[in-house]
C-alpha cells in the first residue's frame, strides 16, 4: 500500500491550526502539527514531512527563522509560509529563505489546498537529463547539485529557481509568459484566478545571480507584453 503524503502545520492560532488539519485529512494527507517555532523546526527537521504549511508569526521563533534552519540542513525540503503580513518586503524575505510559496491571510481553503497540490506536485519531478548549462562563456550552472558559477563566483539556487532556469532554457528560442510559468512550473492550473508575485521576485532572484548586472541583463531579458527569455548566448 503506497503510504499517505505527510503534512506538517504549524501555526499557533488553535482554531486555524485545528481546521487546515481537518481540511487535509479530509484530502487524504496523514497531518502533524505544532504550536510555536521551536517545536515546528523540531518536527519538520525530522525528514518525515513531504510539506510543511509555515505560519510567520510563532511565539517562540519567528517563520523566517525555522524556514532559515530547515533549508540550511534541507534545501529541498518543500515548505508554504502563512502569513497576514503581506507587504513585498515580506514575500521577498519568505522566498529568499528558500519558501516555495507563500499565501497570505485571509486565504481561501480551496486555493490553499490547489497550492499544496502544486508545490507537491513540483517536488516530485526528478532531475532531468541534462546535468549542465552554459550561459555565454561565464556562466555553469549544475543542476543536480543546485550550484553553480558566473565567473569566479560560487552560485547556489533552490529547486525552484533550478526549475525555473530549465523549463526557461528548453524554451530558449521564445519567450516565456508568466502565466506559463505558473502552470508549468509552479503547476497551477490554466486560468486560475490567482494573486501572486511570487514569479516576478524568483526571476528578479536570478538575475541578482547569473547576471553581471541585474538592472541591465544580459541572459534573463524581459520582453515586453510577452514574458521571460533566456538567452545562452
Amino acid at each position: 500500500m503506497q503510504r499517505k503524503i505527510r503534512i506538517l502545520i504549524v501555526e499557533d492560532e488553535e482554531a486555524i491550526r485545528n481546521g487546515l488539519m481537518d481540511v487535509f485529512v479530509f484530502h487524504g494527507y496523514e497531518v502533524d502539527c505544532a504550536a510555536d517555532g521551536r517545536e515546528g523546526l523540531q518536527k519538520a527537521c525530522s525528514g518525515i514531512f513531504d510539506l510543511v504549511l509555515l505560519d510567520v508569526m510563532l511565539p517562540g521563533m519567528d517563520g523566517f527563522e525555522v524556514c532559515n534552519r530547515v533549508r540550511a540542513i534541507d534545501r529541498d525540503q518543500p515548505i508554504i509560509m502563512l502569513t497576514a503580513r503581506t507587504s513585498d518586503d515580506d514575500i521577498i524575505q519568505g522566498l529568499s529563505l528558500g519558501a516555495d510559496d507563500y499565501v497570505a491571510k485571509p486565504f481561501s481553503v480551496a486555493q490553499l489546498v490547489l497550492r499544496v497540490q502544486a508545490v507537491l506536485r513540483r517536488s516530485q519531478i526528478g532531475v532531468a537529463n541534462e546535468t549542465r548549462l552554459f550561459l555565454g562563456n561565464d556562466v555553469e550552472v549544475d543542476i543536480a547539485n543546485l550550484s553553480g558559477r558566473r565567473g569566479t563566483e560560487a552560485l547556489s539556487f533552490t529547486r525552484r529557481e533550478m526549475d525555473i532556469l530549465q523549463y526557461l532554457h528548453a524554451n530558449s528560442q521564445r519567450p516565456v509568459s508568466r502565466d506559463e510559468l505558473l502552470n508549468k512550473v509552479w503547476g497551477y492550473a490554466k486560468g486560475l484566478d490567482m494573486e501572486t508575485r511570487t514569479v516576478d521576485i524568483h526571476i528578479a532572484k536570478l538575475r541578482r545571480k547569473i547576471e553581471r548586472e541585474p538592472a541591465a541583463p544580459r541572459y534573463l531579458t524581459t520582453v515586453r507584453g510577452a514574458g521571460y527569455r533566456l538567452l545562452t548566448d
